[in-house]
């Protein structure tokens, strides 16, 4: 079996940058906590708080999702 050539490739790249972004966030925040320069503790702000926004994102769907399927006993 063949994948389609464009589409494919354009995922793995967009999953692979993602990733890199992922882990260089991480890395910016624990140069942060350990005294980086300005720029690296913006970065590690702003990872933080996209961090939070996900995590506040799961939550709701998880609580959306139950209060779905937890209906009036039908």
């Amino acid at each position: 079996m063949r994948m389609q050539g464009g589409v494919g490739n354009m995922g793995v790249l967009v999953l692979a940058g993602l990733l890199v972004l992922v882990i260089g966030g991480c890395v910016c925040v624990v140069w942060a906590s350990r005294g980086g320069p300005r720029w690296v503790r913006g970065v590690a702000a702003v990872t933080l708080v996209v961090g939070e926004l996900v995590r506040a994102a799961a939550k709701s769907n998880g609580r959306r999702s139950v209060n779905q399927s937890g209906g009036d006993g039908d």
